[in-house]
């Protein structure tokens, strides 16, 4: 008892100046660890479809990054709640619907995302979306991104407009549909750890 009193009156000496408080050791709160949040499983890797229940212009497309995935929102104002026609998969190689064209997409693996919302305005032929073929996506850089490496606008045809999507590997991923907007994500990793 006398040992600690001592080494507390050390600590206490010692500290004042500092403004510290001293607790002894049998009195200190426990410290809390940090855990590591897991991540969402199950998304998988296969084609993913869904029908079309509206048909509006694609105005954007944004990225984002999150602690589990790198995530590409396509925006389609006009829609509401209506579904968003699209068709996700891994390729091999990009080809333009239409003109058959090669679009090289760098990664590790491509995801070809295409959406049932043309990048013109039907009525007037007039672009609502301003990619160029075989160019980035304007306005998306993507440095700091885990998973996604490159991006490609690909074309608009027929009512559909095409994007190749360069990952770093072929990873699992998901799509959403939230109003007025399509969501590509994609995993960072097959595990839960982030």
């Amino acid at each position: 008892m006398k040992r600690r009193a001592t080494a507390l009156a050390t600590l206490l000496l010692t500290g004042a100046g500092f403004g510290m408080l001293t607790v002894p050791a049998e009195a200190a709160p426990a410290v809390a660890t940090q855990t590591t949040a897991a991540c969402p499983t199950g998304w998988g890797s296969a084609q993913k479809t869904g029908a079309s229940a509206a048909t509006d212009s694609l105005v954007d497309i944004r990225t984002g990054r999150h602690d589990c995935f790198d995530r590409m929102v396509f925006h389609v104002p006009g829609i509401g709640s209506g579904k968003i026609g699209y068709d996700v998969r891994y390729v091999n190689r990009v080809y333009q619907d239409g003109s058959g064209q090669y679009v090289p997409v760098a990664g590790g693996a491509i995801l070809e995302v295409r959406i049932a919302a043309p990048s013109y305005s039907p009525e007037t032929g007039g672009a609502t979306y301003r990619g160029k073929v075989a160019q980035p996506l304007p306005g998306v850089n993507l440095a700091g991104y885990r998973t996604f490496k490159d991006t490609r606008f690909v074309g608009s045809f027929e009512g559909d407009t095409q994007i190749g999507l360069g990952v770093r590997a072929r990873l699992p991923f998901r799509i959403l549909q939230l109003p007025d907007r399509l969501v590509v994500d994609v995993a960072h990793t097959w595990g839960t750890a982030r």
